[in-house]
């Protein structure tokens, strides 16, 4: 239990996926302009970064290294993040469809949302027991949801802000996940 809890805090707090791995960042510019829009695409990325951890660790464990065919790891897991990333943009369009607009095209892009394929890849490099491989997935997923939806209340503030004209748009924006960065960085020694 308390590799688990180590796992869990070492992933979504001191290496969070954004801020220390640098993976995902498309979704995590593009889509961090309102706090709503950014706890929704947050929510799915938790959903299918868990899942495809959970799938993925099944796969490999019990069809992929039985059969000595490991070097298919990185086709197969980007098979099923694309599976699952279809399940969810249909589930969101028959059912919070005004989500599903806000999301638009970064929607789609989960599937190459390199997070997502980086924690399949990690917990297969880890040798992560499918148990390891859920909560890190989960964790990291969290992680992800964290920064986003405080970059974008962030941003949010920033807009009634005076900002000189060379900071404006993403210029701004870049500085701030930095200083993020940096914040999230002073949790490094924690675990």
């Amino acid at each position: 239990m308390k590799t688990l809890l180590l796992v869990a805090i070492g992933s979504a707090i001191c290496n969070n996926v954004v801020l220390s791995q640098f993976l995902g960042l498309c979704p995590f510019l593009g889509v961090s302009k309102k706090t709503e829009t950014a706890a929704g695409m947050g929510g799915a990325v938790i959903f299918v970064i868990t899942i495809a951890s959970f799938v993925c660790s099944l796969i490999y464990k019990f069809i992929l290294t039985p059969l000595d065919i490991t070097y298919l790891q990185t086709i197969v897991f980007i098979l099923i993040i694309a599976c699952l990333v279809q399940f969810v943009e249909m589930f969101l369009k028959k059912s919070i469809p005004s989500l599903y607009n806000a999301l638009g095209v970064y929607l789609p892009l989960i599937t190459t949302n390199c997070a997502v394929l980086g924690v399949a890849i990690t917990n297969v490099q880890n040798n992560y027991s499918i148990l390891t491989s859920v909560v890190n997935g989960l964790a990291t997923a969290v992680g992800f949801f964290i920064a986003i939806v405080i970059l974008a209340g962030i941003r949010e503030k920033m807009e009634y802000n005076d900002i000189p004209k060379p900071f404006q748009g993403m210029a701004i924006t870049l500085l701030s996940a930095g200083l993020m960065s940096i914040a999230f960085f002073g949790f490094s020694g924690v675990v």
